[in-house]
């Protein structure tokens, strides 16, 4: 798979463990940023990684900031995008099976490296389970259709 990852300063450590994860579990990267610790707006990444995955030019998208929840909220605002924040490998696999995300959110100062790779494997492994929360994802698309 083609998986766009990108962090603000603080997620910006974690961000690189998680691509060399990614890339020792056969999956092709593409780096949207940042590229360093340095102070930077988690909203310019979290929109990279959105139009990546909106456009079809990534399956899924991989973001991290301190907590996750700023870049969640940002993606978000991308039309297509369905990202959400986990703590663990329950979270990443019912963000995939119920809500059909398409991004996954870490903070890098709540969970642990080796929770966050367990996690992003759930997430990744897992798929949408359609049925009942067909219908709720088609309410979610037509509230971005709507504006």
């Amino acid at each position: 798979m083609q998986i766009a990852i990108g962090s603000d300063h603080a997620g910006y450590s974690l961000k690189e463990i998680l691509k060399v994860h990614l890339k020792d579990l056969g999956h092709e990267t593409s780096d949207l940023g940042t590229f360093s610790e340095e102070s930077v707006d988690y909203p310019i990444y979290a929109e990279k990684v959105g139009i990546a995955v909106s456009s079809g030019s990534a399956d899924f998208g991989v973001l991290v900031c301190g907590t996750g929840i700023g870049v969640s909220i940002a993606a978000n605002k991308v039309k297509g995008v369905r990202a959400g924040v986990v703590h663990d490998t329950t979270s990443a696999r019912l963000a995939r099976e119920h809500n059909n995300a398409n991004i996954v959110c870490f903070g890098a100062r709540l969970v642990g490296v080796e929770v966050a790779k367990d996690a992003l494997e759930s997430f990744l492994s897992s798929n949408f389970l359609g049925g009942r929360h067909e219908r709720r994802i088609e309410e979610i698309t037509e509230m971005e259709r709507n504006g």
